[in-house]
């Protein structure tokens, strides 16, 4: 009776009934509001056979220039399946791991939504996922995965959508033929295909166990990154399955994961040290798309491959060796940055920086020739004090009087030195840079001798420029983009109006490379047609060079450590010139023979012994402080390689006369009465 006479109780319920109308008109509200963004989102839903065809990301197919395929990078996709391709274990893993009520619910699964939110609530963390099959599939191919609560929404209202306008089985469909699995493989057939090596029509219920697993965290149960956690996380599968009475426990136990067979990762080979390095130039040609691009490259298959063993075969034990191959237009036909790619993807022939030694001199004779010598110029060899640094030959002996010719052929230190001071080291850093050097250049006396850290790629382009007759050439590696469908989105355009020398020159020049070569510092570079080189070894036999030019192409080698360690018996006239001479023989065996217009061809007996400097030593003036200052290892200091017995007995004296009588020169030094029969030069 008491509570009759409460007017407190009316009024709650007054309140209560108005709450829970407010709540019932937001609801019909909110209700509304989904059927209209759900009708909107139907509208504007493509097609199934739109969606079919639409990509996930953007694929690139890399080819070389006869158009194979080098590598394929981005998305990979494998044949599209039609639902009733797809064997029901995998269609039964899917549903069972991923979405257990996928043909019961509407699109979205409010009791999955529940237990996750209890989850939520109950550790504090997001543990459990919500979203089903059909929530997956709007996120993969409409959203992006950023946790936000207007992404779920929208995921929400597209998964009910796509449930009004597709049947349970195209959903079905398309998620197994679009949803993400790892290692850039979209859909069932690709993955199979990459980690099972067949088609996914022929998937047995232990491969299609750890396919379902990978949806969850593809890079965590990738079989190929983690065997073990691939095993593991298809064991929970199966799991499921038999709990559930999709399989027996027989059936279960008998798909044994841990023995399914995986198809064997492709090698990594030297191919993909090019493709590092072409391909991020691709931001700076075309603008960002997200259609499939075919990128048409300049790399020769045969080249590379005989480059890649090339440099296998010459390599020291314990040492690694770059390769690169410029054609005369700066196109890189060949670039090997190690012995394996597997083992190290740093690209010794682009990154590294490392001495050249002697090869460096090729500046040095490019600012004396630009400067007004000549080949014929006569310099005495005799002791150097050039600002407190006195340079050596190895053989600790000076030979007077001699030509650039034969100081440029018997690698000639007080020479170099002499015409450092002479042209001035700012100059010759001038020369290296105007020709492509990109790394920093001391300016001491002792640059001469290649103190300087230079990239392999820099100075192959030098020699290439060089071999250009004194034009400009840049390496470049992509020939062309286009999309998918054929329109051309990039094409290289080479330009030819950078004169770097004169023609002279050049000419010059090619006269003194041409000489080295044939003199012996390199004659493991010879191949039977004219070759012009140079060689470089830097103290301690760190380094080995050899650079050089034939028939239009031209190679640069480098061996070496990556520590930087001495290497016994290293020279850039053994080993790189070797890899060269291997490489080259094949390279340009199609192409035909050109002459440069001064021919050498110089007798077994009389080539050079040694490989860096005349009478068998290592040039020791490579021995300086990072500042470039030299290092005095005193009058009685040894190279590494000083014990060894030259190949060819080391003649007295560097035969002068002889040089000359060979390149058919007047043996009178600078006779007036010959000067007419010298090519003029230009004024400088």
């Amino acid at each position: 009776m008491a509570s009759r006479n409460n007017p407190s109780i009316p009024k709650r319920f007054g309140w209560l009934g108005r709450i829970f109308r407010i709540g019932l008109f937001a609801a019909i509200l909110g209700l509304i509001a989904l059927i209209v963004a759900v009708a909107i989102a139907y509208s504007s839903l493509p097609s199934y056979s739109e969606l079919k065809s639409s990509p996930n990301g953007q694929m690139i197919r890399v080819h070389a220039i006869d158009g194979t395929v080098l590598v394929s990078i981005g998305p990979s996709y494998g044949q599209w399946l039609s639902i009733d391709q797809i064997p029901d274990t995998m269609k039964t893993a899917m549903v069972a791991v991923e979405d257990r009520r996928f043909r019961s619910h509407p699109g979205v699964d409010p009791i999955g939504i529940v237990r996750s939110i209890q989850v939520r609530l109950t550790s504090g963390t997001w543990r459990q996922g919500g979203s089903t099959i059909t929530q997956q599939l709007a996120r993969n191919v409409f959203l992006t995965n950023n946790k936000t609560w207007t992404r779920k929404i929208r995921e929400i209202v597209l998964a009910l959508a796509i449930e009004r306008k597709f049947s349970k089985d195209q959903v079905l469909e398309l998620y197994l033929n679009k949803v993400y699995f790892g290692g850039g493989a979209y859909g069932v057939d690709a993955a199979s295909r990459k980690f099972f090596g067949h088609p996914a029509n022929a998937l047995s219920l232990g491969e299609a166990s750890i396919i379902a697993g990978l949806v969850k965290a593809p890079s965590n149960y990738s079989p190929s990154a983690d065997a073990s956690a691939a095993v593991g996380r298809a064991q929970v599968v199966l799991g499921i399955m038999r709990d559930h009475g999709d399989i027996t426990a027989k059936q279960a136990e008998d798909a044994a994961p841990e023995s399914v067979a995986l198809a064997p990762e492709p090698k990594q080979n030297s191919v993909r040290y090019f493709t590092d390095w072409a391909l991020p130039q691709l931001d700076t040609m075309i603008d960002e798309s997200s259609e499939p691009i075919e990128v048409w490259t300049t790399l020769d298959l045969n080249m590379q491959r005989q480059a890649d063993d090339s440099i296998r075969a010459n390599t020291p034990q314990g040492a690694q060796g770059a390769l690169v191959a410029l054609d005369r237009d700066g196109a890189v036909r060949a670039m090997v940055g190690g012995k394996d790619y597997v083992a190290s993807i740093y690209n010794r022939a682009t990154q590294a920086v490392r001495q050249p030694g002697s090869a460096f001199k090729l500046f040095v004779y490019l600012a004396a020739l630009e400067a007004g010598h000549t080949p014929a110029d006569m310099m005495v060899d005799e002791p150097v004090d050039i600002q407190g640094w006195k340079p050596r030959n190895s053989s600790r002996k000076f030979s007077g009087e001699i030509n650039l010719r034969t100081a440029f052929a018997y690698s000639v230190n007080t020479i170099a030195a002499k015409l450092g001071a002479e042209v001035g080291t700012s100059a010759i850093a001038d020369m290296a840079r105007r020709f492509g050097i990109s790394t920093p250049i001391n300016t001491h006396p002792s640059m001469v001798l290649g103190t300087s850290d230079v990239r392999l790629i820099d100075m192959t382009r030098a020699f290439a420029s060089v071999s250009g007759n004194g034009v400009a050439v840049a390496p470049y590696g992509i020939l062309k983009v286009t999309t998918g469908a054929g329109k051309l989105l990039y094409e290289h355009q080479s330009d030819t109006s950078h004169v770097l020398v004169s023609p002279q020159v050049a000419a010059e020049m090619i006269d003194l490379l041409q000489t080295a070569v044939n003199t012996g510092t390199a004659r493991a570079a010879q191949i039977g047609r004219p070759v012009a080189g140079k060689t470089g070894t830097t103290s301690s036999n760190k380094d080995g060079w050899f650079l050089g030019f034939s028939s239009g192409l031209t190679t640069g080698v480098w061996m070496g450590k990556d520590n930087a360690d001495s290497i016994p018996g290293l020279q850039g006239g053994r080993a790189p010139a070797q890899a060269f001479a291997q490489f080259m023989k094949v390279a340009v065996t199609k192409r035909p023979i050109e002459q440069f217009q001064t021919q050498v061809t110089l007798p077994e007996w009389q080539l050079e012994p040694d490989e860096q400097a005349y009478f068998g030593n290592v040039d020791e003036g490579q021995f300086v402080d990072e500042n470039g200052a030299p290092i005095d290892r005193g009058a009685d200091s040894q190279s590494p390689d000083s014990d060894r017995q030259p190949d060819v007995q080391a003649p007295a004296e560097l035969n002068q006369k002889w040089i000359d009588g060979v390149l058919s020169r007047n043996q009178d030094h600078r006779n007036p009465d010959d000067e007419q029969d010298q090519p003029s030069r230009p004024n400088q």
